[in-house]
């Protein structure tokens, strides 16, 4: 991520000028407890255990750089989760063999409005791996293109809200909404079959 997009992304927010110890001071404070969870988050883009330590020490190397135009209060974790994000975007994604992005639209024309039934988007934490293990969500999540797996990483595992998510994604909340709600069904769908061999659906 260049330094133009990150002051792009960082748009309306007064820049800072911290001092070297004030700058210490962010980053261990502010940015270093959330690195369980941005390696966590690295793994489940990449799959892959190196790719996800040199994408968060790669995101962490273009925090502290661009570290004066995070405001202190605001939230720590989201402005990095988008950085990794974008690096992820940017570089890594494109050595993989990620699905190619998909095409929203069909989607998102349905299901982009405030009345979508919340029954139907269940969190992935309650009914959907009520019986699942470990291994066959790792399987199924890694069966999802990418842009869908990031949302129920972000959503379901992270805690993070619409409005979070949309500035993380740079996407507006309408589609984080209706990208969840099919993400959510994408995995439903894959973890059913699996309940079905194991035979907790008769």
């Amino acid at each position: 991520m260049s330094e133009e997009a990150v002051n792009k992304e960082n748009q309306g927010t007064q820049r800072q000028k911290y001092s070297e110890k004030e700058a210490a001071r962010v980053f261990d404070q502010e940015f270093m407890p959330h690195v369980n969870s941005m390696y966590n988050f690295a793994y489940r883009l990449t799959f892959d255990e190196d790719d996800a330590k040199d994408l968060v020490q790669d995101t962490y190397l273009k925090a502290f750089r661009f570290i004066n135009s995070f405001e202190q209060g605001t939230n720590a974790k989201a402005w990095l989760f988008r950085i990794l994000k974008n690096s992820f975007i940017n570089e890594f994604r494109k050595k993989s063999k990620q699905p190619a992005k998909v095409d929203y639209n069909e989607v998102e024309s349905y299901y982009n409005s405030d009345d979508i039934d919340e029954s139907i988007t269940t969190d992935l934490r309650v009914e959907t791996v009520q019986h699942m293990i470990g291994d066959e969500i790792t399987l199924a999540m890694n069966g999802i293109p990418v842009d869908f797996r990031t949302v129920i990483i972000l959503s379901d595992l992270e805690g993070f809200t619409y409005e979070e998510m949309s500035k993380i994604l740079d996407i507006p909340i309408g589609t984080v909404r209706s990208r969840l709600h099919r993400a959510r069904n994408m995995l439903k769908e894959k973890l059913s079959s699996y309940a079905k061999e194991m035979g907790y659906n008769k």
